[in-house]
């Protein structure tokens, strides 16, 4: 009896791993917290899920073609995967995600590199100053990006040089969202691309407005004050080398026939030859322009970004927040994203609907692709050091442990010419 190529053990893992290739996004949930775009807490967004919510009243099939082929982030921009709880309140000082313990050593080896990269910092309170306090304030971090495709549609006339065209005789012109860019499209939320295509059977033949079809213009040298239509030939201007005398003279009183003008005394237009025409710049000469309509198609990502912070972090810039590595709560990905749903988190469910609601707007000229949104929770430590009564603050921000120091520090060599002295370093 013939036996089966795989088995069912082994049937079930290429399944999983088909699964996991056609990921378009990462989620891991908890009982109860589900995701509006999903049937099941943690299930994925299907690429075909994507396609179908479009393909009713939006795009063709070819423009979502491109979405099962765009590769995933690399490996090094991809959050820490979340393995606990959401946490409670913003204000709560404790939370059920893994977090950082940073014992004393390290927070001062964290301190001393930081201060090593700024020449005219000392590293002496980094050193010996006595940590007084270690305090957490993670901050919640929300972002949405909507992908969207822009088209729209000029004239452009180039000269013709003659052969065939490819008019309104070859076929019917396709409208603007008809053109099909599947080569081109880009990998999906790349920040900006832009293509030019020139829309198949829209080429014409046009005489050139700027020469009326002749081909010249009129010689704005030694034609400038005549009608447009009428022009003078053989027009001469005076000699700049004689004079108009058609001789040059000499210290020893004595003439010889200008070389410039052969004695003539005049010499022709040095813009037209004396023509009193020159060549359209337009049309080149032909007198014809071939016009066709070119489609301009921009690919851009636009994004928006909340940030939640406690009191003890509110001095931090949001762009340190949004930059730091930290523990994505949500990641889905959809043709139009819902607020997410945490049913162990008031906080967090306002929170995302906040984010969605600040939504970028669309140009009319655009129609959206797919949306990303994501929930992350970034371990924030924040430390205070004292010594003498003097005292300073620093935050300790994600997994990477990024220093952010921007306020005083007590051991500066540069009494404000920072500034000045990194010009001079440049």
């Amino acid at each position: 009896m013939d036996e089966p190529l795989l088995s069912e053990k082994e049937k079930s893992e290429v399944v999983e791993n088909e699964k996991e290739q056609w990921s378009s996004y990462q989620y891991l949930g908890r009982t109860g917290s589900v995701i509006p775009t999903a049937s099941v807490a943690g299930t994925e967004v299907s690429v075909q899920e994507i396609r179908s919510a479009a393909y009713s009243d939006h795009y063709p099939p070819s423009l979502h073609a491109p979405l099962v082929s765009s590769p995933d982030p690399e490996p090094d921009e991809q959050a820490i995967v979340y393995q606990g709880g959401y946490g409670g309140d913003l204000s709560g000082n404790v939370n059920e995600f893994q977090r950082q313990i940073l014992d004393e050593v390290e927070i001062r080896e964290l301190l001393i590199d930081h201060v090593g990269h700024i020449f005219c910092w000392g590293s002496r309170p980094a050193r010996t100053w006595k940590i007084h306090s270690v305090e957490d304030c993670n901050v919640y971090v929300g972002n949405l990006d909507t992908f969207i495709e822009e088209r729209e549609i000029i004239r452009e006339r180039v000269p013709y040089v003659g052969g065939n065209i490819d008019g309104k005789d070859s076929g019917p012109e396709l409208g603007i969202w008809e053109l099909d860019l599947t080569a081109q499209f880009p990998i999906l939320f790349i920040p900006e691309k832009e293509t030019r295509l020139k829309v198949p059977h829209s080429e014409a033949i046009e005489r050139c407005s700027g020469c009326e079809g002749r081909g010249d213009t009129l010689c704005p040298t030694c034609n400038a004050d005549q009608e447009p239509g009428f022009y003078k030939e053989n027009q001469m201007s005076q000699c700049p080398a004689c004079y108009g005398r058609g001789l040059v003279s000499h210290r020893d009183g004595s003439d010889t026939i200008c070389s410039k003008c052969n004695g003539k005394g005049k010499i022709p237009c040095a813009t037209c030859g004396s023509r009193g025409l020159i060549k359209c710049e337009m049309c080149h000469g032909n007198g014809s322009l071939l016009a066709r309509n070119v489609a301009i198609v921009r690919w851009k990502t636009l994004s928006t970004r909340k940030v939640r912070a406690t009191s003890g972090a509110a001095s931090v810039p949001d762009e340190v927040f949004h930059r730091a590595k930290g523990v994505q709560l949500c990641n889905t990905q959809a043709y139009q994203c819902t607020p997410a749903f945490f049913a162990d988190s008031y906080f967090l469910n306002k929170f995302s609907s906040e984010v969605i609601a600040d939504r970028a707007p669309v140009p009319p000229t655009a129609r959206v692709i797919c949306e990303q949104h994501i929930i992350s929770v970034v371990p924030v430590t924040r430390v205070t050091m004292a010594h003498r009564g003097r005292s300073f603050s620093f935050y300790i921000i994600g997994f990477s442990k990024e220093v952010y120091l921007r306020d005083y520090y007590p051991a500066r060599c540069c009494w404000g010419l920072c500034p000045c002295l990194e010009w001079l370093k440049l």
